[in-house]
């Protein structure tokens, strides 16, 4: 899938030394006065949380805020890393640090953030019971949501894996049981909704689940998802100690944000601190 962002031109700070000399202090005075933001989100529930959640706190601040939707989950962490981005919001732990790993990108996380779970959907059956032998199962390709995947049908009880495996690069390779034979079929995150008509079972990120119009509450099974899999906030490294990053973190940990999710999206699975 394509993305769409939009570039930044650089903006030259005022120098430096010649505040350090006049203040006596370290000099944050271009943190303080960046109010233009420029925030990146996957398509659906990670994108609504930042418009509903966030926008209208950091508003109230003085920012000026511009969200950016990405249709794919490696064009955001690139836009980052390259400036064309000031932060995101759509990736889990698991993946932001097998990614910015894989590809050496200096990104740091600063706040973990609410998640729509993983779901197993279906056009084709109401549930599980009975589920027939050699069934087809749709589920991502990335490395990570794959290994996401997994877990949830072996939370769910049809596939078993194999103790000690890394849990952001389970394969098909790492299934100790799988006892119905079930027929693999990886896709792009994004397109899995699009396969319900074909697939027995369709695992989907939940953002790309509610973004395609179903609900939570139409899976069949939903994971129980662990803190791993929870999104985070991300920023290039160096930023992390900004005025505006620190403001961005904090109107994650709000009682406004927290009330937003609890009426807004109930059933997401959320960091203690939303609890």
């Amino acid at each position: 899938m394509t993305s769409r962002f939009v570039s930044r031109r650089a903006v030259l700070a005022a120098s430096t030394l010649a505040l350090v000399a006049a203040l006596g202090t370290p000099a944050l005075a271009q943190d303080a006065a960046k109010k233009k933001l420029l925030i990146g989100a996957t398509a659906g529930s990670n994108y609504d949380l930042l418009q509903k959640g966030i926008l209208p706190q950091l508003q109230k601040k003085g920012y000026q805020i511009k969200l950016v939707e990405f249709n794919d989950y490696v064009q955001p962490n690139l836009a980052l890393s390259d400036g064309s981005l000031d932060a995101n919001f759509f990736q889990h732990r698991a993946y932001f640090d097998q990614f910015t790993a894989d590809r050496k990108l200096a990104l740091s996380a600063i706040v973990q953030g609410p998640v729509a779970p993983m779901g197993v959907y279906s056009k084709k059956h109401k549930s599980l019971q009975g589920i027939q032998n050699g069934a087809k199962v749709a589920l991502p390709n990335d490395p990570s949501n794959l290994a996401r995947a997994l877990l949830v049908l072996q939370q769910a009880g049809l596939v078993q894996v194999k103790p000690g495996v890394n849990p952001a690069r389970i394969s098909e390779l790492d299934l100790a049981a799988n006892p119905h034979k079930l027929k693999f079929l990886p896709l792009e995150a994004a397109q899995l909704p699009r396969v319900l008509e074909d697939a027995d079972y369709v695992v989907v990120n939940g953002n790309f689940a509610i973004s395609s119009g179903l609900k939570l509450n139409d899976a069949v099974v939903l994971e129980k998802t662990p803190d791993q899999y929870l999104n985070v906030v991300a920023v290039k490294t160096g930023n992390e100690n900004s005025q505006w990053a620190k403001d961005l973190a904090a109107a994650y940990r709000s009682a406004e944000f927290k009330a937003v999710v609890d009426s807004q999206f109930a059933g997401y699975a959320k960091p203690a601190f939303l609890q």
